[in-house]
């Protein structure tokens, strides 16, 4: 797996966005929040889980890695992972974080 599989797999989602930070870490986003975070030095991708509970499970299984520097409910999934798991886990992170955003904003992105 590589940065550019990350990015076409983050970029399929509606209203999707990457970020243009000032630091070397990239990110996508929906709605302005971030559903993945990866870079140069991070051999994986950060995910949000549903809870931290899932997070250890996924940990425990050897699917993730605790994400340094993030919430306990957000794991690093390796880059060599499987590409339909990592697929899986990033469309895992993005629901998570649409579903949280306000229901207008939801509209928007759905519309879009």
């Amino acid at each position: 797996m590589s940065r550019a599989l990350v990015n076409t797999l983050c970029a399929a989602h509606p209203g999707a966005t990457a970020s243009d930070p000032t630091t070397e870490l990239d990110s996508w986003k929906v709605g302005g929040k971030m559903f993945a975070c990866f870079g140069e030095h991070i051999d994986g991708v950060a995910l949000k889980t549903d809870s931290v509970e899932t997070a250890q499970m996924l940990i425990d299984a050897g699917a993730a890695i605790k994400a340094p520097y993030f919430h306990k409910s957000w794991v690093l999934v390796p880059f060599d992972s499987p590409k339909d798991e990592l697929q899986h886990r990033i469309a895992v992170s993005y629901d998570i974080i649409f579903k949280g955003l306000p229901k207008k904003t939801q509209a928007v992105i759905s519309d879009a």
